[in-house]
């Protein structure tokens, strides 16, 4: 299992080069620079200042230049500060993270807890009404914009209802609310965001799970599990969805790019100062080492998760580890 590991981890270096290639150079390559903004908002910003700015944070260099500065700078653990207030970016990229994170575990705990048994049942049921139901149920959820679902249940359950705050994360008596009521405030806050987090990714997993379980349902030692008198919750619960659930581990991690990903619009909706609302603000305002930093954290927190699916794999499969990738 270490040699695994270990082969896993070397296969994330070249990847993780390429993606830094690739993103460095598209960032670049995109129209307008970090002095755009800072021309159009004062009239007074001269050629000779904007030559200036550009020499002040290297752009002048050419783009393969740029890169490999960046790099080495990177390579310390080093991503330089921020073009808008000049403040470390780990240390802005700290304070969100956090948040971003906390979202999308909550999803994907969400996702498992209601696809699981939607994707069992479904399968138990295979072409009756309560099948149909729940395929066009998730389905529904899949094909709808995130955004749309966000302003929707804001209006309802915000605005109309006053069930859930649709805004932030904190209340603004926060500060005066005992140590159980800023966690229910926060929670409230959270309800919405996850929810709409989670109902997008739904219909992929339990999907997968319907189909995998099909399978199982179908194969020889089920027939001689029911053969043998064994109970039908005991052939569903212990033998077929124990090995249903392989392909879903790995569906697992491939689902975080996703999460995250969905995160720069989540968090901009409901104004939540997570790592996808501080990516969005630096796309803006094209502030280059931010956005690098964010796409290289991003890619890391991807890697791992895929390669943390592909282990929980070869734990449950053991003949995955003999296996050279």
């Amino acid at each position: 299992m270490i040699a695994y590991i270990l082969r896993r981890l070397l296969h994330m270096i070249p990847l993780l080069l390429g993606i830094t290639v690739i993103s460095f150079a598209v960032i670049h390559l995109a129209p307008g620079k970090p002095t755009t903004m800072t021309e159009a908002m004062n009239p007074k910003f001269s050629p000779e200042v904007r030559q200036k700015l550009e020499r002040l944070y290297g752009l002048d260099k050419p783009l393969h230049i740029q890169y490999v500065d960046w790099f080495k700078r990177v390579a310390k653990l080093d991503f330089g500060r921020s073009f808008l207030d000049s403040r470390p970016v780990m240390d802005k990229i700290k304070e969100r993270v956090g948040i971003t994170l906390a979202i999308n575990i909550l999803a994907i705990c969400l996702i498992l807890a209601a696809a699981l048994p939607i994707g069992i049942s479904s399968a138990v049921r295979q072409n009756t009404l309560y099948d149909k139901f729940f395929t066009v149920f998730v389905f529904v959820g899949f094909a709808m914009p995130s955004f749309w679902l966000a302003l929707a249940l804001m209006d309802f359950f915000g605005v109309k209802m006053h069930w859930f705050p649709i805004s932030g994360l904190k209340s603004l008596n926060f500060e005066y609310l005992s140590w159980p009521g800023k966690l229910i405030d926060m929670s409230s806050h959270l309800v919405l965001p996850v929810f709409v987090s989670a109902f997008g990714g739904l219909a992929g997993m339990s999907r997968y799970m319907r189909q995998n379980m099909i399978r199982e349902l179908k194969m020889p030692y089920i027939y001689t599990a029911r053969a043998k008198g064994l109970p039908e919750k005991v052939v569903i619960y212990k033998h077929a969805m124990k090995n249903a659930l392989l392909p879903v581990v790995t569906i697992l991690g491939l689902s975080v790019p996703g999460l995250l990903g969905g995160s720069v619009i989540l968090e901009s909706v409901f104004g939540i100062p997570g790592l996808g609302k501080l990516f969005f603000e630096a796309v803006m305002s094209r502030d280059y080492p931010l956005i690098m930093a964010e796409l290289v954290i991003t890619s890391i927190l991807t890697l791992l998760g895929n390669m943390l699916a592909d282990i929980s794999y070869a734990c449950v499969d053991p003949r995955i580890r003999y296996k050279k990738i």
